[in-house]
């Protein structure tokens, strides 16, 4: 089957052709020279002489193409394999598959290999323009605290600390810039060590609807003061069990409420809801809030990105809260996902394990 599908080869067959055309030329013209150089040469002589050298010529042009030319071709062939699986162990030669078609094989090669560099050199660029989104975004989230501080600690050591009206304020402003530079720091070294695999998750059982009472009750006086409700939802007196780290799961829940809260409209309601679906239970968080324009959606959850920036900072949010949502929640193998409509208001939901 081997041969067969050698001689079939079109580009096999073309070359055969060449080879053989060649040292058909190259005997017919020897035919036509003898008598010029060798005067009275035998007919039959010359036919023989000029068969010898066909044969010659023909055995001799086909070994040098399957030496010189096949053989440098399986070459860069293996060194092309080798070099795309350069991440495994060095392929034996003598156990790659080649096809009879060495030329095409070689073109597959290459053609995978310059789509794989394609890719990666894609991956290169977003990676490079995603760190100088992420540098800018920290020396901004960074610039602004420090500025305060330092505009405070000025006002205060050219005069301001002997003034009463004033000294105690700055010191209290500068102590709330500091406040809010440590929890970008917090942030920051929070999502990078969820990003990278270094944070370990402490499971536990515990009753999800007990944890969010006791949210409610830490973000009460912030709901009031905007005369916003909190509600659980259809929610009976039996607890809801999940398997998660209680921590972590307390730090998506809070973040999400106190959103609800600073971005909903005064006298409204954020209600959280449990459903019970198989093996795991989805929470949902809705508000009827200012909403999210869909145009914003797909980047919600990138760090230090903002729907309203002017709005968000007046807020006090470092921009990662969300960020750092979707890295827990994808460290319990789980997701997140958000419906919203301008003007009407915003529904977060995600999974959790059901507890056994």
């Amino acid at each position: 089957m081997r041969t067969l599908a050698g001689v079939a080869d079109p580009k096999r067959l073309t070359l055969f052709f060449l080879v053989l055309l060649s040292s058909f030329l190259v005997s017919v013209c020897l035919y036509l020279i003898l008598p010029l150089i060798i005067v009275e040469q035998p007919v039959l002589r010359r036919l023989l002489l000029s068969l010898a050298v066909f044969l010659f010529t023909f055995a001799f042009q086909f070994i040098l193409f399957r030496w010189a030319v096949f053989d440098r071709l399986k070459r860069i062939y293996f060194s092309i394999h080798n070099y795309r699986h350069s991440d495994e162990v060095q392929s034996d030669q003598r156990k790659i598959a080649i096809s009879e078609d060495l030329i095409s094989d070689i073109e597959k090669e290459l053609s995978i290999w310059a789509e794989e560099r394609k890719a990666e050199i894609d991956r290169l660029k977003k990676l490079e323009t995603y760190r100088k989104e992420y540098l800018g975004n920290v020396s901004h989230e960074l610039k602004t605290p420090i500025f305060n501080i330092q505009g405070y600690v000025l006002t205060l050591l050219d005069g301001g600390l002997d003034d009463k009206t004033i000294n105690k304020d700055y010191l209290q402003r500068a102590e709330n810039s500091v406040e809010r530079m440590i929890g970008i720091v917090d942030d920051l070294e929070a999502i990078t060590q969820l990003e990278v695999g270094q944070l370990e998750l402490d499971y536990e059982k515990f009753d999800i609807v007990d944890l969010t009472r006791e949210i409610f009750k830490a973000e009460e006086m912030k709901a009031t003061a905007k005369g916003i409700m909190f509600g659980l939802k259809d929610v009976a007196e039996l607890p809801v069990f999940v398997s998660a780290d209680k921590f972590r799961i307390k730090q998506v829940m809070t973040n999400l409420i106190v959103n609800s809260v600073k971005y909903g409209k005064e006298f409204g309601e954020t209600k959280v809801k449990f459903y019970d679906v198989g093996e795991i239970v989805r929470v949902e968080i809705s508000d009827n809030g200012i909403g999210i324009g869909e145009n914003h959606l797909h980047r919600l959850f990138e760090r230090f990105y903002r729907v309203d920036k002017h709005r968000s900072r007046e807020q006090g949010g470092t921009g990662l809260g969300l960020a750092i949502v979707k890295h827990i929640l994808e460290a319990h193998n789980q997701s997140i996902q958000v419906m919203s409509t301008p003007g009407v208001g915003s529904v977060f939901s995600f999974t959790l394990k059901k507890a056994v």
